[in-house]
């Protein structure tokens, strides 16, 4: 066996699958937790936050193969993907291919201890997971498709522990989805001018020069969402502490995007992580907090 080839093709598939920059991930698994969190009362199964928690690494990475088989074409053209590893012609189409299929199906298998509703649900997220990037194609905002796609692990989480899926799942859903909305425009900001050249649609595009205000739009109208969960949870003072923390890291973010430098929309993108991350840590100690000895 030649260790250094196959060495070369993990480290190519690594690259593929974007776990080398976990930063889809973390954004991803972020509204997860929120859910199993609230869905669980603060108390969740280690084993169902497990098998999101992994369940989460592995649709993020299918997920971005998808992307870049689906952008193979355009990735080329575009400053910050021309060096991706299909971009760049160092794997194939049908590595890709096999690649997320296996990947996918590893997430079924990890499933399949969950109930009946679990793996329905399962069916609607994998296709939304694979569509998204051909929606770029058509969609004046695929990046409100990819909040859908970003957002269903919350309603599968409120399936697997209360084996049913609430309203409540669904507003979760909804503030979560302009969340991604927000964050994916900065992301998309940063690619603006290529994006223009290859002629894909993006939120960014969409929104004009009018883009970084649409931003902070999106990004009000999740917060205000998740004030009015809070207050219909009767959630305590750190739900709100949290919030108010998100509130002032979104603020610092329009200081980075106002003036359309292409590197500070994409940290201001990254940045993002801590806003999850705040939110997580309130809802956690919030729950912890009034929690039955």
């Amino acid at each position: 066996m030649n260790w250094n080839l196959l060495k070369d093709r993990l480290g190519q598939y690594e690259k593929l699958m974007r776990l080398d920059k976990p930063i889809g991930i973390l954004l991803l698994l972020w509204p997860t937790l929120w859910g199993i969190w609230v869905a669980s009362y603060g108390r969740p199964d280690v084993v169902i936050l497990w098998i999101f928690v992994l369940g989460t690494v592995l649709m993020r990475s299918a997920g971005c193969v998808i992307n870049d088989y689906a952008d193979r074409d355009f990735d080329g053209h575009v400053e910050r993907t021309k060096d991706r590893p299909m971009a760049a012609g160092r794997v194939s189409t049908k590595e890709a291919l096999l690649l997320a299929g296996g990947l996918a199906l590893a997430a079924f298998v990890l499933i399949l201890p969950l109930n009946q509703l679990t793996l329905l649900m399962s069916v609607p997220a994998v296709l939304l997971a694979a569509s998204y990037p051909f929606t770029k194609r058509f969609l004046p905002l695929p990046q409100a498709y990819l909040g859908v796609a970003f957002s269903f692990g919350i309603p599968m989480a409120f399936a697997a522990i209360q084996g049913q899926v609430p309203a409540l799942a669904w507003y979760l859903v909804v503030a979560n989805l302009f969340w991604v909305l927000a964050y994916d425009t900065e992301y998309a900001m940063a690619d603006k001018p290529d994006d223009l050249k290859i002629g894909i649609k993006t939120s960014a595009i969409t929104f004009g020069r009018f883009d970084a205000e649409a931003v902070m739009v999106c990004h009000g109208l999740f917060l205000a969402g998740m004030v009015a969960i809070g207050w219909q949870l009767q959630r305590g003072l750190f739900w709100y502490l949290g919030l108010l923390v998100a509130a002032i890291l979104i603020a610092l973010q329009y200081q980075q995007i106002r003036g359309r430098d292409r590197a500070k929309c994409f940290r201001a993108f990254l940045d993002n992580n801590w806003v999850g991350a705040a939110l997580f840590g309130a809802i956690v100690l919030d729950y912890w907090h009034f929690m039955p000895l």
